[in-house]
């Protein structure tokens, strides 16, 4: 019998190499595919509300499958699936979101309106992103210099030596990053503020959605998880890590994004 197919969307400026370690343990039981990297196609500009990402996930499933698959995303892919499941849930069989807080009501109304005042790369991680470095002589300095930041300096090295392989292209100084800096910023800064609507969408068209988040996870905190809760139900689960934790526990985060998608698939 063949493995069921699911297609994997990864986080903000993580393209989906980065996450070999755990996509390979949930390869064990599904088929795993992905695209490398949203954003960086000219043909789905980087929007307010995501319209373009979203649509390029669409193509993406349509041009790629012939029945309903699986949906699996981290962060910002979390985000997309879900949307991508409201406008199409033909091409859907479930979502399950890895930390992507269904952010609504008055923090929706906050995100917006600090857009129109132009204050969102004040009050978001576009702060940093913008400012981010992006070359290094090779892939050696480049890990020195990932490992001694907090965020990565928890990872299994393993992981982190992913990340260096699958972040990194050649640049005439020696490595930059493979995921544009700009590109990440703008999809910071024009995060969806119309989520109130796709979760309405989501229950009309009864596609499953599940969620697999972090405990100490800053994003959910912030966004806030009411209406996600409400959206999965009992399909919900929380463990002890941030908002990477594919990354600080790829096999633990494997093995419980694989009961939820065998749940989600019944």
């Amino acid at each position: 019998m063949p493995q069921a197919i699911v297609h994997f969307c990864h986080g903000n400026s993580f393209p989906s190499g980065s996450y070999r370690h755990m996509l390979q343990h949930l390869g064990q039981h599904f088929d795993i595919r992905f695209l490398e990297m949203h954003g960086h196609n000219q043909a789905y500009p980087v929007t307010v509300n995501w319209p373009f990402l979203v649509q390029e996930l669409i193509d993406t499933l349509e041009a790629n499958y012939t029945e309903p698959v699986a949906l699996l995303g981290h962060s910002l892919g979390g985000i997309l699936s879900l949307m991508a499941a409201s406008r199409r849930p033909d091409l859907v069989r479930c979502v399950l979101m890895i930390d992507s807080p269904v952010v609504t009501g008055w923090r929706s109304l906050i995100l917006r309106g600090f857009r129109l005042l132009g204050l969102l790369e004040r009050y978001s991680p576009a702060q940093f992103s913008i400012r981010r470095r992006m070359i290094w002589r090779d892939e050696q300095e480049a890990f020195e210099h990932f490992s001694s930041k907090e965020k990565f300096a928890i990872w299994p090295p393993e992981v982190l030596r992913d990340y260096v392989r699958a972040g990194l292209k050649p640049h005439p100084e020696g490595l930059c990053l493979k995921f544009a800096r700009e590109i990440e910023t703008q999809i910071y800064l024009t995060l969806p503020g119309n989520l109130g609507q796709i979760a309405r969408q989501i229950r009309k068209n009864k596609v499953p959605i599940g969620f697999v988040g972090g405990t100490e996870s800053v994003e959910c905190r912030q966004g806030g998880l009411a209406t996600t809760k409400r959206l999965c139900r009992e399909h919900f689960v929380q463990l002890p890590a941030g908002h990477l934790l594919p990354m600080e526990m790829p096999e633990r985060t494997a093995d419980a994004c694989r009961q939820m998608l065998e749940k989600l698939m019944k």
